[in-house]
């Protein structure tokens, strides 16, 4: 792929230090994908492997003063967002996308950490449904956060069924609850992409693990590159599932607690 050909990929997430998630992922997997990789901080978080510290939140004008210009000089193909913790941020990134007319939107509704720490409140998870599910080329919940959004338990294909019928009536195009959080004990890690309509499974061996710091930030950014490289949805999310497996089983161990995937430099591109 030459340079001209490379789409350009915008994250809007927060920044992780430790460079398992947020941006750093997401632009080293922009960057795996052939993809030249932008970004706009929303927070900078204090954390490692072990734990999110604490974090600043940038002010909305901070985010719309960063990627303002990278929209002025750059076509760019897909969008990703992750951590967007208030509600004047999570408005301000909805009408850079609306007053832009841009596609291919992928939102990481990242409302905790895989230590626990909570990085959204109850009135910016409101707006985030309210004003970037309509705007969302896809959704991407994991089993905690599909719960908080809809606000009751999911401990069924049937609940998982129910939770993205409600996300699709929020707004969203199309919604992938990630099931890894159901696997233990399981033999496979299974994702479902539910659009109108339709729903599709994406299978893959459950590996034990504690290298997931970053998985969910990682798929999000994966999806977002191959839509850009003219992927439709479902091909876009079955190379990303891979992507992310191989991110796990190849991972080594960074850090005292839950260690990033494996983020290859480069990864074949059809």
């Amino acid at each position: 792929m030459s340079a001209s050909d490379r789409p350009v990929c915008l994250t809007i997430a927060g920044l992780d230090p430790s460079g398992g998630a947020g941006i750093v992922a997401d632009i080293k997997t922009f960057t795996a994908f052939g993809c030249f990789a932008t970004a706009g901080i929303s927070s900078v978080t204090f954390q490692n492997t072990t734990g999110v510290f604490g974090a600043v939140h940038q002010t909305a004008e901070s985010v719309r003063r960063q990627v303002e210009p990278v929209l002025d000089d750059f076509e760019v193909a897909a969008i990703k967002t992750g951590m967007l913790p208030t509600r004047e941020i999570i408005e301000e990134t909805s009408r850079l996308i609306r007053s832009r007319n841009l596609a291919n939107i992928v939102v990481d509704p990242v409302v905790r950490s895989t230590s626990g720490f909570d990085l959204i409140d109850d009135e910016a998870l409101r707006s985030l449904i309210d004003v970037l599910f309509p705007a969302a080329t896809v959704v991407t919940p994991n089993l905690p956060e599909a719960e908080r959004i809809c606000r009751f338990k999911i401990e069924s294909e049937k609940d998982i069924a129910e939770a993205a019928e409600a996300m699709l009536a929020m707004g969203a195009a199309s919604v992938l609850i990630k099931g890894g959080h159901a696997a233990d004990g399981a033999r496979t890690a299974v994702d479902h992409l539910f659009t109108e309509g339709r729903h599709v499974r994406f299978e893959a061996e459950f590996i034990q693990t504690t290298s997931t710091h970053g998985t969910g930030c990682t798929l999000s950014a994966a999806i977002a590159a191959n839509l850009a490289l003219g992927k439709n949805l479902e091909e876009a999310v079955g190379t990303a599932k891979e992507f992310v497996f191989e991110g796990i089983r190849t991972a080594k161990q960074f850090g005292k607690g839950h260690s990033p995937v494996n983020i290859p430099a480069i990864w074949p591109v059809e």
